[in-house]
């Protein structure tokens, strides 16, 4: 892919104009040639597969270039979904939006924001792409070398063993890997970055998925253990020994799980209404009312219609198994309209719960969260291979209604409460298994060492599985994740055949293989997902295999509009150029008789694309790709980084260089609802650091008047954006803000002597340490009026002030910026890529590179799931 756009000024194939000019993607185009989107033009030859698309792989090239028939029909299986997405939000589809404009969603300089950031990049991106080519070859031709030298060495002793007689052996060393690798094992499994490193084996196959479990941290209860701890480290990252074999454990330790408490009835004054009549329920269909009108703040979802016709249709059905709904006189009550029904006083209730609970005494709060970590204790742990591992996840998911992403066909369903009896739980055979509640038994107890997972059930939804896992920062899921960025590190060397190879194979005869090519090339080019098959029951998402005629508009030359709900039901808006021959070959694929409803990729299944990559390197996917492109992007822009500065400014070459890897690789988000609000008050914070600033020179003024001619009366005028209205309610906040400190203070000290057992403070030693409010109004009055400000602090100097005024602006300026990083990001999902798609190690990097610590860029948690990363790199390491 050339740098300089081509001689029609259109740009270079492969470049993504997401956002910008968009016609009506509804009417094709005019000037398209005969059959590029006309659904009447012309006909086809009658594809061979009139009737259902196999998801068997093909014997033989023959089977292969077969059509399949154009509508997939699976089960309700569902893939796992990436495991820390959740940390990204999710949008709901609007429907009937058009696609935005690009200036309204273009980030980068003010005088050039019309044009798309994509299009910026596409040339670094192409060069990005050229180098990976050509270390891809020199790395080949390196490893190349060496194995030719072994080899001739090998020879060499093996005719000197054979002249003296002796038998032939092998010398019981393992080829050694390269310094920038982890040798993959032949056939070894693929590992997922949820929370599994490998299929389960639930009693029934073909349902498996592992949902991501939330990290629960715990700091150590003292320095000896903590120093114990880092004595007895295990250093998996450095054992060579250390590999993905099908036995995981050898001896399993847990206490199982915790099940959610008991349903609380409703007090007997709490009743939902149907028509205005209060209705008594049974506690089983009370619960269910108390899902929905728990959640009435919830706009989004209690007022989507399919949220509401699913959770009316459970609840009708539990009303009739329990005995249906009675008025006060005890007469039945057939609950017929969805509209008669009235949650409002169930709502108030919980509410009123809610604000008891937030309102309670720190002392209580923090004696209730005691008497909870002492119970859970028991569970937050478990031994593998005797070793004391943190396990994840060990709560059982309690009962609710089903909330889904995007528009989920089965949002608002009731998710029933899981019982032991529907619990499988996995331990070793000499450990002691955990006993069930009382009155209740397991459905099973397995002792299989291949697994990973602790228990799992069957939830009632889509029949999808549930994991107990271990926790992030473990030994096993650490392992996962750093294969899972190995892996993406070898295919660095085989890019430049496989980029070869699907060029060349966008002109095959053979239409499986041209479908195959092009299917790679918009995965490599513009980081699509590859797409899994969905069944009826499912949301409506797509990716590169299963893109349907609807999602792709033709716009001649080679312009192409993808548009369909991708991964969490986002919208994926693209306008992209694209080499001539993939052009051609999607005008091929949408010839009649295709038409809406049938697939672009009718040869192509995502399973037979992840077969084909394999041939090129074990266990490569489609799914790998995004994470080589990603982490080799962000490798590449690293080793061009200069920042200095401030370590805010740091920190925003870091975002920016990782927002141009989310950008060139579509991880996108919609503006969130909260976001102009946030902004607005991180604008009223940076106002009032300038409005510090101006005071703090007015004291000046008044310490020493004749400054003024000394500094200028520019020096000492107040900002342009602070004017009197605003200075007079963020005066108001400034004393709201100092009454929340001083009551805070107060109550804090009275607990403290209330735990020491001395008398608390008295009410009016509150009322006396706010009188200073009092001074604070009438000294802001004064200010207003006079527009002079007396000099405050012990032995004020003009030297202590300026310093202060410095220690302001370089506070502004940390602001200014983080405000510019939250403006630019707003659209783009920069936890996304950091977390699952950059590896972590080339963060690490850069923290130690320009001395800015990792927790700029890692959470706790983030930190302690990336203890391998961190541990295992300095300032010289490259992806």
């Amino acid at each position: 892919m050339g740098d300089s756009a081509n001689t029609n000024g259109n740009l270079d194939p492969g470049v993504s104009i997401r956002n910008g000019p968009v016609g009506n993607g509804d009417v094709e185009m005019e000037d398209a040639p005969d059959g590029a989107n006309a659904r009447g033009a012309g006909k086809r030859k009658l594809r061979a597969s009139a009737e259902g698309k196999s998801y068997a792989e093909p014997e033989s090239s023959e089977e292969e270039d077969k059509p399949l028939s154009k509508r997939r029909r699976t089960s309700s299986k569902k893939q796992a979904a990436d495991s820390d997405s959740d940390d990204v939000p999710l949008a709901q589809r609007s429907n009937g939006t058009k696609p935005p404009k690009a200036s309204e969603t273009a980030i980068g300089d003010e005088s050039d924001s019309d044009v798309p950031i994509e299009r910026k990049l596409s040339k670094e991106k192409a060069k990005v792409e050229e180098k990976a080519e050509k270390e891809a070859k020199a790395t080949q031709k390196a490893e190349g070398g060496a194995a030719t030298k072994k080899t001739t060495v090998k020879k060499e002793k093996s005719a000197k063993s054979t002249a003296n007689g002796r038998k032939k052996q092998a010398n019981g060393i393992k080829k050694e890997s390269s310094d920038e690798e982890t040798p993959v094992k032949a056939g070894a499994k693929k590992t997922s970055k949820s929370v599994k490193s490998e299929p389960a084996t639930p009693a029934k196959k073909g349902k498996d998925k592992e949902t991501p479990v939330k990290e629960e941290t715990e700091e150590p209860e003292d320095g000896e253990e903590e120093e114990e701890e880092e004595e007895e480290e295990y250093r998996w990252w450095e054992d060579p020994n250390k590999t993905d074999g099908t036995i995981k454990w050898h001896t399993l330790e847990h206490n199982g799980v915790i099940f959610p408490p008991p349903y609380e009835p409703l007090p007997q004054h709490v009743k939902m209404k149907y028509d205005g009549i209060p209705v008594t329920l049974e506690p089983e269909a009370e619960e269910v009312a108390g899902f929905f009108g728990s959640m009435l703040n919830s706009t989004h979802n209690v007022e989507n219609p399919t949220f509401q016709k699913n959770f009316f249709g459970d609840f009708q059905e539990v009303l009739k198994k329990t005995g249906g709904a009675k008025d006060p006189q005890g007469n039945p009550v057939e609950i017929k309209e969805f509209s008669k029904c009235d949650f409002r006083p169930i709502f108030e209730y919980y509410e009123m719960k809610r604000a008891e609970k937030r309102n309670m005494p720190a002392a209580e709060k923090k004696a209730l969260k005691a008497q909870k970590e002492a119970q859970e204790a028991p569970y937050m742990y478990c031994l593998w291979d005797g070793r004391k591992q943190k396990v994840g996840n060990f709560r059982i998911e309690p009962p609710g209604l089903f909330r889904g992403r995007g528009e989920h066909p089965k949002t608002g369903k009731v998710k029933t409460r899981v019982q032991p009896e529907q619990v499988t739980i996995n331990i070793g055979k000499e450990a002691k298994v955990p006993d069930p509640p009382p009155g209740h038994h397991w459905k099973e107890v397995r002792h299989d060492q291949e697994c990973t997972w602790l228990a799992m059930w069957q939830e009632n939804i889509n029949g999808n599985y549930k994991y107990v896992m271990l926790a992030a920062n473990s030994d096993i899921k650490g392992q996962s994740d750093y294969r899972k960025f190995e892996k993406a590190r070898e295919l660095k060397k085989h890019i430049d055949r496989i980029r070869k190879d699907y060029q060349k194979n966008l002109k095959h005869e053979l239409m499986a293989d041209r479908q195959k090519a092009t299917a790679v090339y918009l995965i490599d080019k513009f980081a699509l997902r590859a797409g899994n098959e969905k069944g009826e029951d499912e949301a409506d998402t797509v990716g590169c295999c299963s893109l349907k005629y609807e999602n792709v508009t033709l716009k001649p030359p080679n312009k192409v509009i993808f548009d369909f709900l991708g991964k969490d039901s986002i919208r994926f808006y693209d306008e992209v150029e694209v080499d001539p021959q993939v052009f051609k070959n999607l005008k091929i694929f949408k010839k009649p008789p295709k038409k809406e409803g049938d697939e672009i990729f009718d040869r192509l299944t995502t399973s037979a694309l992840n077969k084909h990559l394999s041939s090129y390197m074990p266990g490569l996917t489609a799914k790998v790709f995004r994470t080589y492109n990603a982490s080799w992007t962000f490798a590449k822009l690293l080793k061009e980084m200069k920042p200095g500065g401030s370590v805010a400014e740091k920190v925003k070459a870091y975002n920016d260089a990782n927002r141009q890897v989310a950008i060139l690789c579509n991880h996108k988000r919609t503006v969130t609802a909260s976001h102009a609000g946030q902004m607005e008050k991180l604008g009223d914070r940076i106002k009032g650091l300038k409005y510090q600033k101006w005071r703090v020179k007015q004291m000046m003024l008044d310490l020493d008047p004749s400054i003024k001619k000394e500094k200028g009366a520019d020096y000492f005028k107040m900002d342009e954006d602070l004017d009197e209205e605003w200075i007079k309610k963020h005066q108001a906040f400034l004393i709201e803000e100092q009454r929340q400190k001083i009551t805070k203070k107060f109550e804090k000290e009275n607990e403290k002597r209330a735990a020491e057992g001395q008398e608390e403070l008295k009410p009016e030693v509150l009322e006396e340490r706010l009188k200073v409010l009092k001074d604070m109004e009438k000294k802001f009055e004064k200010e207003n009026k006079t527009g002079k400000v007396e000099v405050e602090g012990k032995n004020p100097t003009i030297e202590k002030l300026e310093n202060n005024i410095l220690k302001l602006e370089q506070r502004i300026e940390t602001m200014t910026l983080q405000a510019q990083d939250k403006e630019d990001n707003k659209e783009v999902a920069l936890g996304t890529s950091k977390i699952n798609y950059i590896d972590p190690r080339l963060t690490v990097v850069f923290s130690k590179r320009f001395n800015v610590p990792i927790e700029k860029f890692f959470s706790k948690t983030l930190r302690e799931k990336f203890e391998w990363a961190i541990k295992s790199v300095d300032e010289t390491w490259e992806f």
